[in-house]
Formats: C-alpha cells, sequence, structure tokens
C-alpha cells in the first residue's frame, strides 16, 4: 500500500477491483472528477478517447465487464501521489490483451490515468 497526498491507496483494493467480476470496486478508487486517457490502435496518441468524470468512466467499466474475459493485475508500484501498474486480460476465444496505465492520485483515489492497451489481433 503506498500513500498519495496524506492518504493512503489502496492497492489490495486495486487488484480486487481489477480482477473482479464487475467493475464496481474499480470504480470505487476513482475521484468524482476524474479523467481517463486511453490510447490504442484505434485512439493513438494524438486523438486519445478520453472519459470524464466517474459516469463516462462507469460505462466503460461495465462494457468491459461485461464481456467473457478474465483480468489480472500483474505489478503495481506506488510512489507517493503517483502509480504505475499493468494488467494482463484474457478473452474467451484466447485473445490477449496488455494494459499500462500511470495513475495521479487526490486524497488517496485516481484523479488522472493514461492507459495504454495493446492486444492480439
Amino acid at each position: 500500500m503506498g500513500t498519495a497526498t496524506g492518504s493512503s491507496f489502496d492497492t489490495e483494493t486495486l487488484r480486487r477491483g481489477v480482477e473482479g467480476t464487475t467493475g464496481n470496486t474499480l470504480l470505487s478508487l476513482y475521484a468524482d472528477d476524474a479523467q481517463i486517457r486511453i490510447i490504442d490502435r484505434n485512439t493513438q496518441p494524438s486523438h486519445p478517447k478520453v472519459l470524464r468524470g466517474r459516469g463516462e468512466i462507469a460505462a466503460m467499466l461495465d462494457d468491459v465487464y461485461s464481456r467473457d474475459m478474465t483480468h489480472k493485475l500483474d505489478r503495481c508500484v506506488v510512489q507517493g501521489d503517483h502509480a504505475a501498474y499493468c494488467e494482463s486480460c484474457e478473452y474467451g476465444d484466447g485473445t490477449r490483451v496488455l494494459a499500462e496505465s500511470m495513475i495521479t492520485l487526490r486524497d488517496g483515489k485516481i484523479a488522472e490515468q493514461i492507459l495504454i492497451q495493446a492486444w492480439d489481433e
């Protein structure tokens, strides 16, 4: 567990959230005004997909966790008000996804996230 701006960021909750079957636990780690920038094959660095606020983040998590796939938190490093983690996923058909995230923490919650993901094609 790491410390962020006077409050702790709960990496065990992050693990339970990532590896869970719904996005609810993971959503609880985000600040109300959190922002996620997603960079992948379809939303490249010059035009990332940007999710603003817990409502948009919840919709994305609902979509992801409704799919036939598993998620695993491979590693997480917390230093001050920043953290980074690696997540590996696998669809039921064997397609694999790897996601790397860099997050900025505020009062122990995720305030900003940059997520870079790649998947088998």
